[in-house]
């Protein structure tokens, strides 16, 4: 038990480490001495799922073959549509627990859509591509600011970008207007939001919340200011408000 526990912690940071050098469908980190090889992300239906020993594993069938995936414990049905993030692969696993060994399993930090069968991680990488639908978006330069103002005790968007290490892991409040939006991408909906204050490149700020909006609304943001945030495939923000507050204020 504590053998098999200590060789999916393995597995999961190692699995975390590729999954931030992957690029797209590879990885180009080379494995170092004595790990496995990483997978590129995938997607399928699952056809056979089970927890055990807080992990969930979930055998994919993706159209040409079938994968068995393990993540942190998920909410997994069969018949669900799913994608996962770049993983690590184990070879003749053995799991005490199930009591069972898996000829061939990739270990990965998350499984997407699980539960729903949308969220693909295809999706994320598309996302912060810019490949968005042009009917849910605007042009930031051709918004309106005025009348924006800072909330009192709170910060407008240029000053979060100006004062980001002193303001992180801290709960902050802020004000704007929503450029662009991106609905049910890894089970959240992202937000463009900018205020008019900030030089280009630190003058948009991105929200995720469960909070629902639409383009051109102002609206008041409460959470969590995070920095360095990186979530695979090379995107990295240097800002992030992350499972915000969203007041959809006009």
């Amino acid at each position: 038990m504590k053998k098999e526990y200590l060789t999916v912690i393995y597995a999961f940071i190692v699995g975390l480490i590729f999954s931030a050098c992957a690029d797209k469908n590879t990885t180009t980190a080379q494995p170092s001495a004595g790990s496995q090889p990483a997978a590129g992300a995938y997607s399928g239906r699952v056809v056979e799922t089970m927890n055990s020993g807080g992990y969930t594993y979930v055998k994919i069938d993706t159209g040409k073959d079938t994968i068995w995936t393990a993540a942190p414990e998920t909410q997994v049905t069969v018949g669900d549509s799913v994608s996962v993030l770049p993983g690590t692969l184990m070879r003749n696993f053995k799991s005490d627990t199930l009591d069972r060994t898996f000829e061939q399993i990739y270990f990965v930090a998350a499984i997407s859509g699980a539960g729903a069968g949308q969220a693909a991680a295809g999706d994320m990488g598309a996302y912060h591509a810019g490949i968005q639908k042009e009917s849910k978006n605007a042009d930031p330069a051709a918004a309106d600011f005025s009348g924006i103002t800072k909330p009192d005790g709170g910060k407008s968007v240029a000053e979060l970008f100006a004062q980001k290490k002193d303001l992180s892991g801290t709960e902050v409040l802020v004000r704007g207007k929503v450029v662009k939006y991106n609905a049910r991408i890894m089970d959240k909906n992202w937000i463009h939001l900018q205020d008019g204050t900030g030089t280009k490149g630190l003058n948009d700020l991105t929200v995720n919340t469960s909070a629902e909006a639409k383009v051109g609304d102002t609206v008041l943001v409460k959470g969590v200011l995070v920095t360095n945030k990186d979530y695979g495939y090379g995107y990295k923000y240097d800002v992030i408000i992350e499972d915000a507050e969203v007041t959809v204020e006009k």
